[in-house]
């Protein structure tokens, strides 16, 4: 019974919310403590205010940068609640004063998400101080009193959450290191499927699957790059962290594996469609996937990592290759060339499996460094700032439709009803999203949850009276909303709708606020939905041309990065790494994008989204092809032959750069053909080398070439019809503004 118990607990530690809604609750019951000693139960709806825009400001960092983002949250808020303070009793100052503070919040995202978090936690707190003034009648004999408690409130969690860093520093790098392999074992499972021995395989659905997965992977991995990198400034010695760190770079060297691509599918499918040697390959990508999510689970309960299973399917794929090779089948030659590239890739991602399970015995790369996105100075912070002071930057159309917004929904409050009306301000806060689909997403589900929220809050106080089970119940409540608001937003507003009803009926009374809060929520709503719609709006079909244009431009960088290492020698330092991640995640932003217009209204997404995501499975069988070139670094040795390879790999970059140039400037591309014949002749030369194994080698080099010289036409096709869209869209998208 003891051990059941324990493994329970050890498996509730090993959830990533639990930490963070243990702590939320520790400060509610703290500060709902103090409130019933003191005998001032009013006390508790200002630190409870500030507890939850102090846990929304909260962002990853050692204990030590933490200290400093509280210091800057803590002074961020007094400013902003004792500014609502001064100017609550004067609408026509406070309204410019709101819109302006406002855009500048917004935009001091731009310098980093850290900041951008803290900004959008400050505007929050500000709502909560009218609000606040408002429970309390809009006095001002005391100008110091609610901000204070506000932010005594913010602080008091501001404690809480560095004393819990300070102690349990490398959990979130464990957790987040957990989920990378597990977005990793779901990415090996989809690619498993492409190998799936049938005729007729509807490969260009899976391969959008496929880049949609990449994206997850892609933001995983900046995740846990940002928390190993946070916490390493100072701690090189660090023997835990360089395992973490060890880990990383295993899981970066698998997805580059795993995102390789060494032959069309279709091809394969239908040469060796009587054979099971791409069943073999399905089976061992299956169970590599498997086996990474067995790794992650591993990593968070500290139990042995088995994966004997993708071991035994990686022998049964060396056999079935093994045996189509007895076969001498000329035609076969280049298949199997192929398939032997992607038994020796699998084989290698196998070893790196083997290398994670234990990997304190792998040895330290020669780079480790990592890039350090954070601005370096002050001047790079404001010009980071600058860049995006312009109407076409998506920031900048953000903050200027927020700060709006919250004018007019200020307006509309003091004309529909002065009394209960900044819920209109708090849901407009939540609601207004930097683009139209999440909004519409944020809306509908702020909406649903208000209404459960206000059913079961107006249950919940009417069948319990006691005014200790309410505060139990606003706690409770609190707790929720935190373990829910990032994946399930309805639970969450249900629950912060239900903390909002059992707090304030300590004070007053919760049911006069059940249809305020209702009509509130849906003014906010609309007008957040109008902002979106009607003022500069960001529909994702207009900068779609753009973000495909990264993407291939960021692949041919990638690209010349790897010819650069054929030339001088493998090695995995900061410059390649770098390189591959960019090309990864331009692929994920333009994933993003296309998933963001499927949620917009059909009307201005007309063919724009499947002419996207015809780019992005030419995009994306690129970079696969691509990542394969750059998984068989070093296995081949230097030849006369190379230098006029390289060359002609280098105008194929060159060939990209000039069709993502054109792309970007909307611009019709020249045919490539000419070029692409030119080039395709000298990958398909046969090297002259005398040694069988070092031609198998190049020719495997030559042909991931090739297909990659094969990618111009679909690449030029799917951006020609990008940029040849009817002209009535593009008027059609700009109407609204």
């Amino acid at each position: 019974m003891s051990d059941s118990l324990s493994h329970s607990l050890r498996r509730l530690w090993t959830l990533d919310k639990f930490a963070y809604s243990l702590r939320v609750f520790m400060a509610f019951s703290g500060a709902m403590a103090l409130s019933w000693q003191q005998d001032q139960v009013g006390l508790a709806i200002p630190l409870f205010l500030g507890i939850i825009a102090s846990a929304l400001a909260e962002t990853d960092d050692s204990w030590e940068g933490r200290v400093r983002a509280l210091l800057v949250t803590l002074a961020c808020f007094f400013v902003a609640s004792l500014s609502v303070e001064i100017l609550f009793p004067w609408p026509w100052l406070f309204a410019p004063g709101l819109a302006l503070s406002a855009f500048v919040l917004i935009m001091l995202g731009a310098v980093e998400q850290r900041y951008a978090t803290i900004a959008s936690a400050t505007l929050i707190l500000s709502v909560y101080s009218m609000i606040n003034i408002e429970q309390h009648g809009g006095t001002s004999e005391d100008v110091w009193r609610q901000p204070l408690l506000l932010v005594a409130g913010a602080a008091w969690y501001g404690v809480i959450s560095v004393v819990w860093c300070a102690l349990f520093s490398r959990q979130p790098v464990k957790q987040s290191m957990a989920q990378l392999y597990r977005e990793l074992g779901t990415y090996l499972i989809i690619k498993a499927t492409l190998f799936e021995p049938l005729r007729g395989l509807d490969v260009e659905a899976r391969r959008v699957e496929l880049a949609r997965q990449n994206g997850r992977v892609v933001s995983a991995l900046n995740q846990a790059k940002e928390m190993i990198f946070r916490r390493l400034e100072g701690q090189r010695t660090s023997r835990k962290l360089n395992r973490y760190l060890r880990l990383y770079f295993i899981a970066q060297d698998i997805h580059e594996r795993v995102s390789a691509s060494h032959y069309p599918y279709s091809a394969l499918a239908e040469t060796f469609f009587h054979h099971d040697v791409l069943f073999r390959c399905q089976r061992l990508l299956d169970q590599q996937g498997r086996a990474c999510k067995r790794l992650a689970k591993a990593l968070l309960l500290r139990q042995p990592f088995d994966h004997g299973l993708s071991e035994q399917a990686l022998e049964d794929l060396r056999a079935s290759i093994v045996y189509l090779r007895a076969q001498r089948n000329p035609a076969w030659t280049p298949l199997l060339r192929s398939l032997q590239a992607l038994g020796r890739n699998l084989a290698t991602l196998e070893d790196q499996l083997s290398r994670a399970h234990n990997p304190d015995m792998v040895a330290d790369q020669q780079d480790a460094s990592l890039f350090n996105r954070s601005p370096r100075s002050l001047k790079d912070a404001w010009e980071r700032v600058r860049l995006n002071l312009t109407p076409g930057s998506p920031l900048f159309r953000h903050a200027l439709r927020l700060s709006t917004a919250l004018l007019v929904g200020y307006g509309v409050l003091h004309l529909v009803h002065p009394t209960q009306g900044f819920w209109i301000l708090l849901t407009t806060l939540f609601v207004c999203r930097p683009n139209f689909g999440a909004t519409r997403r944020f809306l509908y589900q702020r909406i649903v949850g208000t209404v459960l929220g206000l059913v079961a809050g107006w249950a919940l106080i009417s069948l319990f009276t006691d005014p200790l089970m309410q505060s139990l119940i606003a706690i409770a409540a609190g707790v929720v909303f935190f373990a829910n608001r990032e994946k399930h937003y309805v639970i969450a507003t249900a629950a912060i709708t239900t903390l909002v009803l059992a707090s304030f009926n300590q004070v007053g009374d919760g049911f006069d606020l059940i249809l305020p809060r209702l009509i509130d929520t849906l003014i906010g709503a609309l007008i957040s939905g109008l902002a979106v719609f009607l003022i500069l709006p960001d529909w994702q079909g207009r900068r779609l041309h753009k973000v495909a244009a990264a993407a291939l431009a960021n692949s041919t960088a990638y690209l010349r990065e790897i010819i650069h290492q054929y030339e001088s020698g493998k090695q995995d330092d900061l410059a390649y790494r770098l390189a591959r991640r960019n090309a990864h995640n331009a692929d994920a932003a333009l994933s993003t994008v296309l998933s963001n217009m499927l949620q917009e209204p059909g009307h201005y997404r007309k063919k724009d989204a499947d002419e996207g995501f015809r780019f992005l499975v030419a995009s994306h069988t690129l970079l696969g092809y691509l990542s394969a070139l750059g998984a068989h670094r070093g296995s081949v040795s230097a030849s006369a032959q190379d230098a006029e390879l390289y060359a002609a790999a280098r105008t194929l970059a060159d060939r990209f750069d000039a069709l993502a140039a054109r792309l970007a400037a909307r611009e019709t591309p020249p045919d490539p053909k000419a070029v692409q014949a030119e080039l395709m002749a000298v990958f398909e030369r046969e090297p002259t080398s005398a040694q069988d194994d070092a031609d198998d080698e190049r020719r495997l080099i030559q042909g991931q070439l090739l297909h990659i010289a094969r990618q111009l036409t679909p690449l030029h096709d799917a951006a020609e019809r990008l940029i040849a869209r009817p002209a009535e869209s593009a008027s059609g998208t700009s109407a609204p503004a």
